[in-house]
């Protein structure tokens, strides 16, 4: 018997925020396999396995989730916002690649889910309206000079730049070299949103200007949005804080 293993993106927390399909899934399962946090997140169904493990293992916990499903289980694999996005998707295709050459005839499907860069800009209003471009700012699997090039490129091309895996306790100092790159390049007034757990009971979001926000504002739970040129703020009453929006136009309106 074959089983089937499913991706599942699970929002950036907020339960509304989980797509049918991906509830569908996740019922329908006899397995769940992820992150801890994430797995926990989870509604409990009766006989379901439950299987947690460290967020530091992907791979490993993709070549366990491909095992059960060879065995014949209905696997989904738990993933947090978009399981394409710098989530367990590549994790597994990557484990499928090099693993079991039977593995490559499983039913393998992957749910979308809204990952935290759309969350946080419909928060605060449509940053991503014009052209943008999304980034890790992580150089554990990719060294700096990677991640520093291609962020020159995207701030010389005009892009808002949305960021994940801004800082952590192992990574200090990557976002404050980013910013200075940015720096160098985009005005000071530049709007910065820093949108930390979207969709969670401790949310909180700023925007800053460039030439004001601090890296230490930033934890691995934020995901930072930097604007173009031609984003803008659209001031409101005293006390509440501005739209920011990107034109859909660039240059001389149509």
């Amino acid at each position: 018997m074959t089983g089937v293993l499913t991706v599942v993106g699970l929002g950036p927390g907020d339960a509304r925020w989980l797509t049918p399909a991906a509830s569908e899934a996740l019922a329908s399962a006899t397995d769940l396999v992820g992150y801890g946090p994430y797995v926990d997140r989870v509604p409990g169904t009766p006989g379901q396995g439950r299987h947690s493990s460290d967020n530091r293992v992907e791979v490993d916990r993709a070549r366990f989730a491909l095992d059960l499903a060879a065995r014949g289980a209905r696997v989904a694999v738990v993933s947090g916002g978009d399981p394409g996005v710098f989530a367990m998707a590549a994790a597994v295709f990557e484990a499928v690649e090099n693993g079991d050459p039977a593995w490559r005839n499983l039913d393998i499907r992957v749910e979308p889910g809204i990952t935290a860069m759309l969350a946080a800009a419909a928060r605060v209003g449509a940053p991503l309206g014009g052209d943008f471009c999304v980034m890790s700012l992580s150089d554990n699997l990719k060294p700096w000079e990677v991640v520093e090039a291609r962020l020159r490129a995207a701030v010389a091309a005009d892009f808002v730049v949305a960021l994940y895996n801004p800082i952590s306790s192992a990574r200090p100092w990557q976002l404050g070299a980013a910013f200075k790159i940015v720096s160098e390049i985009r005005a000071p007034d530049t709007p910065v949103i820093l949108a930390r757990a979207v969709g969670r009971p401790d949310e909180r979001i700023r925007t800053e200007p460039l030439s004001q926000v601090e890296a230490a504002s930033a934890d691995m739970s934020t995901i930072v949005i930097i604007g173009a040129s031609t984003t803008r703020l659209i001031g409101r009453a005293e006390g509440e804080a501005p739209y920011v929006y990107t034109p859909r136009f660039y240059g001389v309106r149509p």
